[in-house]
Parts: structure tokens; C-alpha cells; sequence
């Protein structure tokens, strides 16, 4: 359970500093390559919906922990290793980012978050 509680933090955490992007806070450095300290629009609208995905990835991990029954047995199990699948994809995505303040930062994020998925995952 303690995966579960610390990856929801996290993702808590990513949620507000992705509707800080949303709104145009300039730490654009951070995010999407880094290219924009305010991002365009069409980035803003990525950081909408990466809020909402962090939103189902909770939902996911909090079923597979049994905190929750939202979604059946096996929607959750299989739904969590496509998460663990995506963090894992993150990894390498961020550790090339031509913005260096986004691979010191968000590449180890992203790598707490694939192990505390593996973990819960693993049931």
C-alpha cells in the first residue's frame, strides 16, 4: 500500500504542476522538451490531459491495490503494467530532452514512478 500512497502523491504532484503549465506559468524548462518557458496553446491543452491521465493512472493503482473497486480484476492488473509500460517508455523520453533542467528533473521522477508501478503491478 505504501507503493501506491507515495506513486498517488507523486502524480498528485505532477497534476498541479501540470495545471500550472495549463495556465501559463513559465516554467515551460521542466516540460515537452523544454523548448517554451510559456508553452503555446496546443501544449497547454497536452498538460490538460496529462492532469486527466494522472487521474486514471490513481484510479488504476489504487484498484490494483484494493483501495478501490472501480474496474474489474483484470482491467486493473493489465492496466497496470501499461502503466509500468509507460513509465518505462518516460525514461528514455526524458532522459534525451534537450532541455537539461527536464532530464535532471522529470527522468528520475519518472523512474521512481516505474519501479513504485512494477511494484504494485507485482501485487
Amino acid at each position: 500500500m505504501l507503493a501506491v500512497v507515495v506513486l498517488c502523491v507523486i502524480l498528485g504532484v505532477l497534476a498541479v504542476f501540470q495545471l500550472a503549465l495549463a495556465l501559463g506559468a513559465p516554467i515551460g524548462r521542466f516540460a515537452w522538451g523544454g523548448q517554451h518557458r510559456v508553452l503555446p496553446a496546443r501544449l497547454r491543452i497536452g498538460s490538460a490531459v496529462a492532469i486527466v491521465i494522472y487521474a486514471v493512472i490513481a484510479v488504476i493503482a489504487l484498484d490494483r491495490a484494493g483501495a478501490i473497486d472501480v474496474v474489474s480484476d483484470v482491467i486493473s492488473t493489465v492496466g497496470m503494467w501499461v502503466v509500468f509500460g509507460y513509465f518505462v517508455l518516460g525514461i528514455p523520453m526524458n532522459a534525451v530532452s534537450r532541455s537539461r533542467a527536464e532530464r535532471y528533473t522529470m527522468t528520475p521522477i519518472v523512474v521512481v514512478l516505474a519501479v513504485l508501478s512494477l511494484l504494485i503491478a507485482l501485487g
